[in-house]
């Protein structure tokens, strides 16, 4: 492999989260998505959920929401904004044991 490449390799690997998940305890996590998003495919978070779920050592919360019908910036229009807020809300108040 051309030392070139190699040296990037090296930089992408080290900040890129999938390649960084260890054994070790994790924060309360929400990992959302959309189904139609055109930059990130809803099989990159899915993948990042899975390696977490089988890597993290505690018993916080993990949770993958996909959205069906959005896009890369999440659903469009003031309702579709307040129901992505909302359900960071509500993620907030479970892990403040809030709800």
């Amino acid at each position: 492999m051309p030392k070139i490449i190699k040296s990037t390799l090296i930089i992408y690997f080290s900040y890129a989260p999938y390649n960084n998940i260890k054994k070790m305890d994790y924060p309360h996590i929400l990992i959302t998505t959309s189904l139609s998003d055109n930059r990130v495919l809803f099989d990159e978070p899915a993948k990042f959920t899975a390696k977490l779920r089988d890597y993290k050592t505690d018993n916080n919360l993990l949770l993958l929401k996909t959205e069906m019908n959005a896009g890369h910036g999440g659903k469009s229009g003031r309702d579709g904004a307040i129901e992505e807020i909302a359900v960071d809300y509500a993620f907030a108040l479970k892990i403040s044991e809030k709800i």
